[in-house]
């Protein structure tokens, strides 16, 4: 009999730290164009939005320092067209690097995948790719 997997665990949300929500609301908006979804805590402190079908993400104002990990700890999402998010990356002066972090550089994966990386207002490393 094959294996089959029935996960009883589901992926729900992911939550990030924010040292000044309107400046990353303006970021995850503007520059990821990310929907905005309602906030059930009804406060002023955290921003809900949809990153997927039955998925949040939430950004969460607080006394919180600069993100600073390792380039494999990331965020990854994905655009139709690396050439146009660049394009629009341009023309918001936001740096974006490949994965060696050379500045200005996009990543072509063995798997045909394009991708690169830029940094949030908190500095949350997020990979960008054209994955379909």
């Amino acid at each position: 009999m094959p294996f089959i997997s029935q996960a009883q665990t589901t992926f729900n949300h992911a939550a990030l730290c924010s040292a000044n929500l309107k400046v990353s609301n303006k970021f995850y908006t503007e520059v990821l164009q990310l929907k905005i979804i309602p906030n059930p805590f009804k406060d002023t402190v955290h921003t809900w939005y949809s990153i997927g079908p039955n998925l949040q993400m939430h950004i969460i104002q607080a006394n919180c320092p600069k993100a600073d990990y390792p380039r494999g700890v990331h965020l990854c999402f994905s655009v139709p067209s690396i050439t146009a998010f660049v394009s629009r990356l341009g023309t918001m002066n936001i740096p974006y690097s490949n994965w060696k972090g050379e500045t200005g550089k996009t990543e072509h994966r063995v798997d045909g995948v394009n991708q690169i990386y830029i940094n949030d207002p908190d500095g949350y490393l997020i990979e960008i790719n054209d994955a379909k």
